[in-house]
């Protein structure tokens, strides 16, 4: 499995306006992605933290495929949205995953 994973840095006067505008960009571009197994969008649990945006792949490949994909155009439409070029973005493949 590969994990991008998007740290990003929101004001609290406007965290509820861009979890809304976050969650309907997942629900309306995610949906039937090939090779996506999970999105979430964590909500920190402490001033100054930023919000973390999870991303879980098969592979790289799909990971990659999506980035050229129209679903990743739509996601990325407007350019103003917090997260939107996010830097501090990263990648990781899962070494072990344990279900209960």
């Amino acid at each position: 499995m590969y994990v991008i994973q998007n740290r990003i840095d929101v004001p609290a006067v406007a965290a509820a306006e861009f979890e809304r505008g976050f969650v309907a960009n997942m629900r309306k571009t995610l949906p039937g992605v090939p090779g996506l197994r999970r999105s979430a969008l964590l909500r920190p649990t402490k001033d100054g933290q930023p919000y973390v945006a999870t991303m879980e792949f098969d592979s790289p490949d799909d990971f990659m495929a999506w980035m050229r994909s129209d679903a990743f155009r739509a996601a990325h439409a407007n350019a103003q949205a917090p997260g939107q070029h996010a830097p501090s973005a990263e990648s990781f493949t899962v070494v072990e995953e344990v279900a209960p």
